[in-house]
C-alpha cells in the first residue's frame, strides 16, 4: 500500500467513526407497528418484536398509546406522537443523553422537590410526584391555565376525601429548568390540590438522580 493510500484509508476509518459515533451518541430510533386492534386496544408490535397488545395511555419501551379510532390509532413514540393504520409502521426517534438538557431541584426543608416551571407558556410551581401517574392539577389551576374541559375523557379516583371526578388532558409544552417536553399527558381533580404535581408522564421522560438534598433530571425523550 502506497503512502497515499494509506492516509486515504486512515482519513475514511475516521470519517466513519466520526459518523458512527455521532449518530450513537446524538440519536436513537423505535420502529413501531400496528398489527391489530381490538376494541379500545392496538396490538403493536415494537422493533420487530411479538405484537404486545396496549390499552389507550398505556406504554411499553418508550411507545404510549394515546388513541383509537376506528381502523387507526394515535401513538407516541419516544416523545413524536405518530397516526397508524393497520399495516403501517412509523418510526420515533429520541435524542441521547448527551445533548439533552437537564434541570437541577434541591429539596426544602421537608425532603420534598419543588420547583418552579411552565405550562403551555403559563408559570406555575411544581412538587415532583413520583407516585403521581401524570402532571397532576386542580381545575382551578386548569383555568388559569386556559385548558378547555369541555371534551376531555372524564373518569373517578379515590382521595382522602372520598371518590372526585377527574379529567385527563394533554398540555402542549411542560418546562422544568432547560427541559421541554410536548404533549405531555396531565390529570385534572374537580377538588382542590395543595400542589401542582409533576408526576410519571414528565419524570418517565427524564433520567432521575438524587444526590443527598440535589435532584438532577436529564432529558431523556422529546
Amino acid at each position: 500500500m502506497t503512502g497515499g493510500q494509506s492516509r486515504y484509508c486512515k482519513t475514511l476509518s475516521l470519517a466513519l467513526l466520526l459518523v458512527s459515533g455521532l449518530w450513537s451518541a446524538q440519536t436513537f430510533a423505535t420502529e413501531v407497528g400496528l398489527a391489530g386492534i381490538l376494541g379500545s386496544k392496538a396490538m403493536l408490535t415494537i422493533d420487530g418484536s411479538a405484537p404486545r397488545t396496549l390499552a389507550v395511555g398505556q406504554s411499553y419501551n418508550g411507545v404510549k398509546l394515546l388513541s383509537v379510532q376506528g381502523d387507526s390509532v394515535q401513538v407516541e413514540i419516544n416523545g413524536n406522537r405518530r397516526s397508524l393504520r393497520i399495516g403501517q409502521n412509523a418510526v420515533g426517534v429520541a435524542s441521547s443523553a448527551s445533548e439533552n438538557a437537564r434541570a437541577t431541584l434541591t429539596a426544602d426543608v421537608r425532603g420534598h422537590f419543588q420547583t418552579t416551571g411552565s405550562i403551555n407558556g403559563l408559570p406555575v410551581r411544581f412538587l415532583v410526584d413520583t407516585g403521581a401517574s401524570l402532571v397532576s392539577m386542580s381545575a382551578s389551576d386548569a383555568k388559569h391555565l386556559g385548558l378547555d374541559l369541555s371534551r376531555a375523557k372524564t373518569g373517578m379516583a379515590m382521595t382522602a376525601n372520598g371518590v372526585v371526578k377527574t379529567y385527563e388532558v394533554t398540555l402542549n409544552t411542560v418546562k422544568v429548568g432547560g427541559i421541554t417536553l410536548h404533549n405531555v399527558a396531565a390529570s385534572v381533580s374537580s377538588q382542590d390540590m395543595p400542589y401542582l404535581l409533576l408526576g410519571m408522564s414528565f419524570l418517565n421522560r427524564t433520567k432521575m438522580e438524587r444526590n443527598g438534598d440535589t435532584m438532577t433530571l436529564t432529558q431523556q425523550y422529546r
